[in-house]
């Protein structure tokens, strides 16, 4: 079989502006279905952002008009799913993409538009906020293909939807309009597609704008609660909670509230 050209593999691309980050799925050949290049330039992209102390929220989204992502690249998998074992070896690429963008310090949000199927569903539960436009459509057809699901994949969806609700996605393997989603928790706002872009970067700008360490804290503390309570690292959510008021951002925040003006947070 002749190897793929990269064109052909799907693209990954970090953009930047000011303090926001956006990392674009390119791959509108396929409507951005995600392939095993793909899944490692989004790790290296989400390790590139842990790094860069100025990026102050992270924006995920599919290029073009049609889809965010409709899952994972089919046509790669009679090479790289053929058997267990290399299930075992593409679980760990996309395992590794998905814990990078999971564990980002800084906030994330799924721009979803389109078809948000399979993979690209995996993808959104690991940002910390999803919103869709009105014509995006979202299913897990793994039963209809004969795959496996991943308790974390799995654990993902449960924090939102609930068991019931879980199980129907899973077991009928049907599609969900955006209304049906944001019935169920799967995300937090709908807007008329020619709106979604606006509303998504105007909450990204609101949250840039708000105290970094204070963010860190909070999405620390909220990623420890899920855990089971033997397993929490608690002592690192007291440090960070710590850092907030040991910080020259809280003394700011204060000088702001009582001056009436909008406060100039530098994350330290």
């Amino acid at each position: 079989m002749p190897k793929a050209s990269p064109e052909s593999e799907g693209r990954i691309h970090l953009e930047r502006e000011g303090p926001l980050a956006t990392v674009v799925l390119d791959h509108p050949e396929r409507r951005n279905a995600i392939s095993v290049r793909m899944w490692q330039e989004l790790e290296a992209a989400c390790q590139k952002l842990g790094a860069d102390p100025d990026v102050r929220c992270l924006v995920v989204r599919g290029a073009g008009e049609e889809a965010f992502v409709a899952g994972a690249d089919i046509s790669e998998f009679a090479e790289v799913r053929a058997s267990a074992s290399a299930e075992r070896n593409y679980g760990a690429t996309t395992g590794q993409a998905i814990v990078a963008l999971a564990g980002l310090e800084v906030p994330t949000i799924a721009l979803i538009h389109g078809f948000c199927i399979g993979g690209g569903v995996a993808l959104a539960l690991s940002c910390d906020l999803r919103y869709a436009s009105e014509d995006a459509v979202f299913a897990i057809p793994a039963a209809r293909l004969g795959l496996g699901y991943r308790l974390e994949g799995i654990q993902a969806l449960l924090h939102l939807v609930g068991p019931s609700r879980a199980k129907e996605i899973f077991f009928t393997a049907r599609r969900y309009d955006a209304r049906e989603a944001r019935e169920m928790g799967l995300v937090d706002g709908v807007f008329p597609k020619s709106e979604l872009e606006g509303e998504v970067m105007s909450a990204a700008r609101r949250i840039a704008d708000n105290a970094p360490l204070t963010i860190r804290a909070v999405k620390l503390a909220v990623r420890e609660a899920y855990r089971e309570s033997g397993q929490r690292d608690l002592e690192t959510v007291r440090e960070a909670v710590e850092a907030c008021f040991e910080s020259e951002d809280y003394g700011e925040g204060v000088r702001a509230f009582l001056e009436k003006r909008r406060p100039q947070f530098r994350g330290r």
